[in-house]
C-alpha cells in the first residue's frame, strides 16, 4: 500500500526561545491600543470586557493568565518564539478561557502538571476557542475543556506531543473536550502521547481532517480518537499509526463507548490511511462502534492487521 507521507506542522521542531523580550519593548502589548505591560495577565486585565489582540515578545514565560470576559487574541510576534512554560492559574493551565472568545496564535505550551492531573496548557471553560500554529508539549494535558454546548473548539495547524498519561485511573488526554457544540481539526498532528487518547472528545459534532496521528512513538496510549458519547461530523484524509506499545490496542477511533449521549447516524469515516507500527505483534480494528447509529465509512486504506469495522 502505497502510504501518505505524515504532514509537516510548524513546530514539529520548534526554535529555541529567546530568553526574554528586549528592553525597549514590553513583553505583553495590546495592539489596538499600544498599551505595554510586563505581566500577561494585566494585559488581559485591561482589555476586559472589549475586544483586543495581545502581541507577545519572543520569550519563555513562567506565567499564566485567566480571562473572564471580552475576546481576547494571544499572538506571538514571531511564531515559535514564545513559550508559557508550566505555570498555572487557578490549579489549572497556563491560560484558563471563560470570556466571550479566545484566538491563540504562535505560541508554545509546556511542562504543565497540577495535582489532580489536569494540567493543561489550555483550560476552555465557555465561549468559542482557536489554536493556530501552536504547540503543546511535555505536559498531562494539551487543551481540556468544560462542558458548555454552545462552546467550539478550532484547531488548526498544531502540534501535540508527549502528552497524557493514566497513573492511578486519572486519565488525561492531548486534547480533552467535553460536551461542547463542535470540535474541529485540521492540518495538525498528534505524536509520542505517554499515555490516554490523543483526541478524546464528547462534543456533538466532530471534524478531523488533513491530520497525522503518529502513536509510533507512544507510551501506554489508548485509543487514537475517542468519541466516548457518540458524535456526527466527519474524519477524512487523516494518516493513522497505531504505535507498539499500547495500554488498549482494541481500536484506532472508538465511537460512543461510554455513553450515548448525542446521535452518531451518518457519522462519514472515509479516505484516511492507517497502519501498525513495525514490530507490533497484535492485530486492531480500525474504527469499533457501540451505538446503534449506522456510520459512513469509505474509501479506507488499511494495512496488514487492521480490520475496518467491528460493531459492539
Amino acid at each position: 500500500m502505497r502510504r501518505r507521507l505524515l504532514p509537516l506542522i510548524l513546530f514539529s521542531l520548534a526554535p529555541a526561545a529567546h530568553a526574554g523580550p528586549g528592553p525597549a519593548s514590553p513583553a505583553f502589548r495590546i495592539a489596538e491600543t499600544g498599551q505595554g505591560f510586563e505581566r500577561l495577565a494585566d494585559a488581559v486585565a485591561a482589555i476586559g470586557s472589549g475586544d483586543g489582540t495581545i502581541d507577545i515578545q519572543p520569550g519563555t514565560y513562567r506565567q499564566c493568565a485567566v480571562q473572564t470576559e471580552g475576546r481576547v487574541a494571544y499572538r506571538a510576534v514571531k511564531p515559535g518564539s514564545v513559550i508559557l512554560d508550566g505555570v498555572s492559574c487557578e490549579g489549572k493551565a497556563g491560560l484558563v478561557l471563560r470570556g466571550r472568545a479566545a484566538h491563540v496564535e504562535g505560541l508554545i505550551f509546556q511542562n504543565f502538571r497540577v495535582p489532580d492531573r489536569n494540567g493543561a496548557g489550555i483550560r476552555q471553560e465557555s465561549g468559542s476557542l482557536t489554536v493556530m500554529d501552536s504547540l503543546f508539549r511535555d505536559s498531562e494535558q494539551g487543551i481540556l475543556t468544560a462542558d458548555d454546548p454552545q462552546a467550539m473548539l478550532r484547531i488548526d495547524r498544531v502540534t501535540f506531543r508527549g502528552l497524557g498519561g493514566c497513573p492511578n485511573g486519572m486519565c488525561s488526554h492531548s486534547i480533552y473536550a467535553g460536551n461542547i457544540g463542535e470540535v474541529v481539526v485540521t492540518r495538525s498532528r498528534f505524536e509520542a502521547g505517554t499515555g490516554g487518547h490523543y483526541l478524546k472528545s464528547r462534543a456533538t459534532r466532530i471534524t478531523v481532517t488533513d491530520t497525522s496521528f503518529d502513536d509510533s512513538h507512544g507510551s501506554a496510549t489508548n485509543y487514537l480518537i475517542d468519541l466516548p458519547a457518540g458524535a456526527t461530523g466527519l474524519i477524512a484524509r487523516n494518516v493513522f499509526v497505531q504505535g507498539r506499545f499500547k495500554e488498549n490496542h482494541g481500536c484506532l477511533i472508538a465511537v460512543g463507548a461510554e455513553q450515548q449521549l448525542h446521535p452518531s447516524n451518518g457519522l462519514t469515516i472515509r479516505a484516511n490511511q492507517a497502519t501498525i507500527a513495525p514490530g507490533a505483534d497484535f492485530s486492531t480494528s480500525f474504527v469499533v462502534n457501540w451505538t446503534p447509529d449506522p456510520l459512513i465509512m469509505s474509501g479506507n486504506q488499511l494495512g496488514p492487521g487492521i480490520q475496518p469495522y467491528q460493531k459492539r
